[in-house]
């Protein structure tokens, strides 16, 4: 059976974009591979985060993993920094990295640009990633086109500690869907929807209530014309919002194109707005079911503990192979 690994940070709010392009392809992975969720909330400090909005967003993104479909019972569901075996390894990592790897991130560059200081995690931080990575010896890692670069690290670095060292880290792969992998945002189709954009109505909050959702809808933007016609070059907003309704509503982009065949943009969005909405109410009542019973507490329990096991036999046999003397 197939490892799969991936993770998200717990900063800002998850959106609309999180649950198509990377929590449904969650849901669909569980049933055919072992898989290991994080909330990697280790990551998230290489910006400056609010103690208390750290601790609750931690919380909140793992209740959603839970609400979204993610069976605890057959995945391991748990925050980065309850298992100490990451931080550990991503400073062994980091001794293989080299410089000039870390500077062509463009993640980094992006994130730094100009800012008067940076802190060195920002810049370090794929170390990190490629120890979450490796630790679980993960056969595929569900990644965006963002991260893609990160995930080449990944295998850089594992196939230089395998020459070095020996053969011992699998070689991931990436796992990038055709459909639903990237989200846009409503107000600009050229970007990617982001929890972290500064303009709120460029995105679904999955907690957004109904009538949030529909006036977001309603304000998205779109192309000229009036068609409700799928191309992404020609009309690349309302192509956006028939991916989202494709996505949410379960039904494939030419079913979207020919229901709205001689409609209205108007008519178009209005529809969209309620198939969200629907789309997203199981999962707001799950998550709030999950906040007011507390099980999320003993879930994160036992996917740590269960998380642990694997990643505290594979830094053991790193350290060995490095030549680490092993305590008695």
């Amino acid at each position: 059976m197939k490892k799969v690994l991936s993770g998200i940070q717990p900063s800002g709010s998850l959106t609309l974009g999180n649950y198509i392009g990377a929590m449904k392809n969650f849901v669909k992975l569980q049933h055919e591979s072992q898989c290991y969720f994080m909330v990697v909330d280790l990551h998230a400090i290489t910006v400056p985060q609010e103690p208390a909005a750290l601790r609750e967003q931690s919380e909140a993104v793992a209740s959603l993993f839970v609400a979204a479909g993610i069976d605890p019972s057959s995945s391991n569901v748990f925050l980065q920094s309850h298992v100490p075996e990451h931080a550990e390894l991503g400073w062994l990592m980091t001794t293989l990295v080299h410089m000039g790897e870390l500077e062509r991130m463009t993640q980094f560059k992006d994130k730094s640009a100009g800012k008067e200081s940076v802190g060195a995690g920002l810049f370090t931080y794929p170390a990190l990633m490629a120890a979450d990575i490796l630790l679980y010896n993960a056969d595929l890692v569900p990644v965006g086109d963002d991260q893609k670069q990160h995930l080449e690290l990944t295998r850089d670095l594992a196939a230089r500690f395998n020459h070095r060292f020996g053969e011992y880290f699998t070689i991931p792969e990436p796992y990038i869907p055709e459909v639903g992998a990237r989200i846009m945002s409503l107000d600009d189709a050229s970007k990617k929807m982001s929890k972290s954009s500064p303009v709120e109505g460029s995105y679904i909050k999955l907690l957004d209530s109904p009538d949030q959702i529909r006036k977001k809808i309603s304000r998205a933007t779109t192309d000229s014309g009036t068609e409700v016609v799928y191309d992404p070059k020609a009309k690349p907003e309302i192509s956006n919002l028939m991916s989202i309704y494709s996505e949410c509503a379960g039904v494939s982009l030419r079913e979207v194109q020919d229901r709205f065949e001689g409609k209205m943009y108007g008519a178009f969005k209005k529809e969209l707005g309620e198939v969200v909405v629907a789309a997203l109410e199981p999962l707001q009542t799950r998550y709030f079911e999950i906040r007011q019973t507390g099980e999320i507490h003993d879930i994160l329990a036992r996917g740590r503990e269960q998380a642990r096991q694997t990643a505290a036999a594979t830094l053991r046999d790193v350290k060995e192979k490095m030549g680490f003397l092993a305590p008695k």
